[in-house]
């Protein structure tokens, strides 16, 4: 028998207060009905002998504190799963926005979801094709990843994650593959954009899409990226698919951390964000893997917008520590045109060794790569020699790299939000761009494979 409680004493922003409570647990969801039957929902924060605080998920106005009354549902929020969520819109909390019907839901899963045991972990070593060549040569994502996109305000992310959304596969299991897809405190242009996007190119039958506004509540942007990452866990472990995940913006859920750690009145950390956002952003990035147990495996993107373009903020820093590696977009390169506008040379994906070579790639991507990253970094070095010395200071070498590094941002990384490459055209328009270069310059490649690939001029 569910007990209802008429002992609300205190409403304060998002947080309600509720004496003489018995047997109340952390994170368990409860329910407020107002006066007039209205129906609000909210979680337990904590615990002080009967005392109760919870978290509400609307917004508090209306809420009489002696006639509204409250009940506690014995569980915590949960969404409701099934092999029919692909190709749904859902809200923040797991409600169908789509016009579609409601789920039939073959389980409730509790969205906080249980650590993945490290000892049941398998190793990322499979190559995942986002057919973006940036990514895909020079800073592969494995199946299995976490690869965060650092990008600024006003740059193309979300175009780049659409793209990725759409395009991405694992080479011969296109069949298995799934997206889920979750943008957290985005505006309704953006939310129009990402559903829009995803109905053009068909791409919404293989995705699951959670939108999170930036008028909801505070407490429904931190809930979205966790509805999420279960319905992925559901698929990949479940389902045994492949599930991509990518969440934007992870600085917007930081945001709403921030804003209820305030309204508690917790000692601020670094910025003003809690002292526990490492462990937070923990409890959702790890999540991600690969388990011995099954043959599906959960890979994740997180998006998030360096405050003032600085990757020493909070959120970028200490996502940095718990994820492997991260992709840069730079706001240079987007104000000469480049599109995707991706830094490769500070960009790093930490496992992208373990996914190349033959058989997984191709035999001579760990060489090609090598030989782009060192051949632009020493043209961007002769290309500001050559601004501050001029063009005469340069050797006929300097000038072919100079050259190199102009053709390799407009050819290689800016290749336009609709062009999917497979990972053979990426590597061969590599070794076109190097083909720029004397063949006495390409150091880092086995001359067998220089031999094999590097192009034959008519």
């Amino acid at each position: 028998m569910i007990k209802e409680y008429r002992t609300i004493s205190e409403v304060s922003g998002p947080l309600m207060l509720v004496k003489g409570v018995e047997g109340a647990t952390f994170d368990e969801l409860g329910e407020i009905e107002l006066q007039n039957g209205e129906l609000r929902r909210c979680k337990v924060l904590e615990i002080d002998g009967t005392d109760v605080l919870v978290q509400l998920f609307e917004p508090s106005t209306g809420i009489n504190l002696a006639g509204s009354k409250v009940r506690f549902l014995g569980h915590p929020l949960q969404l409701a799963v099934s092999g029919d969520m692909l190709g749904r819109v859902f809200d923040g909390m797991g409600r169908p926005i789509d016009g579609g019907p409601d789920i039939l839901p073959e389980a409730y899963h509790d969205i906080n979801g249980l650590p993945m045991n490290p000892a049941a972990r398998r190793y990322p070593n499979e190559f995942i094709q986002t057919g973006v060549s940036a990514i895909d040569g020079l800073n592969t994502l494995v199946r299995g990843q976490k690869l965060p996109i650092f990008s600024g305000s006003g740059l193309p992310h979300a175009q780049l994650a659409a793209q990725i959304a759409r395009q991405a596969k694992v080479l011969g299991s296109e069949g298995n593959f799934a997206v889920v897809f979750a943008a957290i405190g985005i505006t309704f242009e953006e939310s129009e954009f990402f559903v829009h996007d995803f109905q053009r190119t068909g791409a919404i039958d293989r995705t699951v899409l959670f939108t999170n506004l930036a008028n909801d509540p505070a407490i429904e942007r931190i809930a979205t990226p966790r509805m999420a990452l279960t319905a992925a866990e559901y698929l990949a472990f479940e389902k045994n698919m492949h599930v991509l995940v990518i969440l934007t913006d992870i600085t917007n859920y930081a945001e709403a951390l921030r804003e209820v750690s305030a309204a508690r009145k917790e000692v601020p950390g670094r910025r003003g964000y809690p002292g526990y956002l490492y462990t937070d952003l923990a409890t959702l990035y790890e999540r991600a893997g690969r388990r011995y147990d099954s043959a599906g495996s959960i890979t994740l993107i997180p998006i998030l917008t360096m405050p003032e373009d600085d990757k020493t903020h909070p959120i970028p820093d200490l996502t940095g520590y718990i994820t492997e590696g991260q992709i840069i977009l730079s706001r240079d390169l987007y104000r000469k045109g480049v599109n995707p506008p991706i830094d490769v040379l500070p960009s790093l994906s930490r496992l992208k060794d373990k996914g190349i070579g033959a058989g997984k790639t191709r035999e001579d991507h760990s060489g090609v790569l090598n030989q782009l990253f060192a051949a632009y970094s020493a043209g961007k070095s002769a290309a500001e020699l050559m601004t501050i010395l001029g063009e005469a200071a340069l050797t006929e070498t300097d000038k072919l790299y100079a050259k190199f590094a102009t053709e390799f941002e407009q050819q290689y990384v800016g290749q336009g939000t609709d062009t999917n490459r497979s990972i053979e055209q990426t590597l061969d328009l590599g070794w076109e761009l190097l083909s720029i270069l004397p063949k006495s310059e390409l150091k880092r490649i086995k001359p067998e494979f220089i031999d094999k690939y590097y192009p034959k001029k008519a």
